[in-house]
C-alpha cells in the first residue's frame, strides 16, 4: 500500500512537471521569427537603425515577432543576401541599392551619375511616384520595398596618387558595386573599373589587388578602410541609397496586425537614419583625416568635366532599359528641384 502511494505520487508529479513545461514552451512555439542580413558595419547608421525596428517590432507585437538580426557580413556578401531574401531563405535584407540592380535592372534610373545635387532632392524622389514605381519593379520580382535609407554621396579612395583632377583617375584599378551604370561611368572617366562584394575590397586593396574603391565617408571609416588607403577625394559621383527590401511571399504570409508592426516600425527607422545621415558623413570625413587619409578637395571646374565625360552613359542606360524610364526618373529630379 505504501508503494503504491508512492508511486501515485511520483506519477502525480511527473503529470504535474511536464504540464509545467508544457506550458512554459508555448509561448516560444507560438512566436514567429524573421531573419534580416546586412552587410553594414555595428556602429553604422543602418545597423543601429536596423536594431530600432527591430525592438520597435517585438514592442508592438508584444514579443509574438520576433526580428533576428544578422549585421557585418555574418550571413555572407551584399550579393549573397540579395539572393537569399529573393529565395525567402532569410526574410529581409538591407543592402546597398546596386546590388539589387542586377536583379531589377530599372533600379538604374535612379542611380545615374552626378543625377541629384543634394539629399534633399533624392528623398524627395525615391518617396515619391519615381520611387512607387521603382517599388513595383521590385515587385515584380518578388521584394517588397521597406524603405530607403541614405548611403550617401560616394568618394573615391586610392593608394597610388591624390585625385586632384579627372585627369588623375586614369587607367586606376577602382572597385565599384555590381551596377553597370557605376561601372561605366568609371570607364568613361579614365579608370580600370571591375566589380567586387564589398566583404574582399578590404583584403583586396590591402593587397594591392585594386587601387582604391568608392563609397560614402561614414561606411569608408566604418570598414575600417583607411587602415588600407591613403588618398581621399570629394568626387561625389553618385548619390546612393540603401534599400531595405523583404521577400514578398514571407510579408503576404503575415497577419495583417505583423504587416502594420513591421512596416510602421521600418518607416520610423529609415526617418531615424536618414536625420542622422548629413551629420555622420560630415564626422566621418574628419574623423578620416584624424587617421592619416589625404583629403583633397576636386574644383567645380572638374567635377563640371566629370559630368561631360559621363553624359554618354545615361544614352546607354535608356538603351538597356527604356528611355521613358530614365526620362522619367530626370524629370522628377528636376521637379523636386534638382
Amino acid at each position: 500500500m505504501k508503494r503504491l502511494s508512492l508511486s501515485l505520487i511520483a506519477a502525480v508529479f511527473t503529470t504535474v512537471f511536464a504540464a509545467g513545461l508544457t506550458a512554459m514552451s508555448a509561448p516560444a512555439s507560438a512566436q514567429q521569427r524573421l531573419r534580416i542580413a546586412g552587410n553594414f558595419a555595428l556602429d553604422h547608421s543602418s545597423t543601429l537603425a536596423i536594431e530600432q525596428f527591430k525592438k520597435d517590432v517585438e514592442a508592438a507585437t508584444k514579443g509574438a515577432l520576433i526580428i533576428e538580426t544578422f549585421p557585418n557580413m555574418q550571413l555572407g556578401g551584399a550579393q549573397e543576401n540579395v539572393s537569399q531574401t529573393r529565395a525567402g531563405t532569410i526574410a529581409m535584407t538591407w543592402v546597398g541599392m546596386a546590388f539589387l540592380s542586377r536583379t531589377v535592372p530599372e533600379l538604374e534610373a535612379v542611380s545615374l551619375p552626378f543625377m541629384f545635387p543634394n539629399r534633399e532632392v533624392a528623398y524627395k524622389v525615391m518617396d515619391g511616384a519615381m520611387g512607387d514605381l521603382i517599388n513595383q519593379k521590385l515587385a515584380d520580382k518578388g521584394f517588397v520595398a521597406l524603405g530607403y535609407m541614405e548611403l550617401g554621396p560616394r568618394q573615391v579612395t586610392n593608394n597610388v596618387r591624390p585625385i586632384k583632377t579627372v585627369a588623375d583617375l586614369k587607367g586606376l584599378k577602382i572597385r565599384l558595386q555590381p551596377n553597370e551604370t557605376h561601372l561605366a561611368t568609371f570607364k568613361a572617366l579614365g579608370a580600370n573599373a571591375l566589380s567586387m562584394d564589398i566583404k574582399e575590397v578590404y583584403s583586396a586593396m590591402q593587397q594591392n589587388v585594386i587601387d582604391g574603391h568608392e563609397n560614402p565617408y561614414s561606411l569608408i571609416l566604418a570598414s575600417r578602410f583607411f587602415e588600407v588607403q591613403k588618398y581621399l577625394s570629394n568626387t561625389a559621383h553618385f548619390f546612393d541609397f540603401i534599400a531595405v527590401v523583404a521577400n514578398k511571399k514571407v510579408i503576404d504570409s503575415l497577419s495583417p496586425e505583423f504587416r502594420a508592426a513591421v512596416k510602421t516600425a521600418m518607416t520610423k527607422a529609415v526617418a531615424s537614419q536618414r536625420a542622422i545621415a548629413a551629420k555622420n558623413d560630415a564626422e566621418a570625413l574628419a574623423e578620416l583625416q584624424k587617421k592619416g587619409m589625404q583629403y583633397d578637395v576636386l574644383p567645380p571646374s572638374e567635377h563640371a568635366k566629370m559630368r561631360q565625360m559621363t553624359s554618354g552613359v545615361v544614352d546607354d542606360v535608356k538603351k538597356r532599359i527604356g528611355a521613358d524610364l530614365v526620362d522619367r526618373a530626370l524629370a522628377e529630379v528636376k521637379k523636386a528641384g534638382g
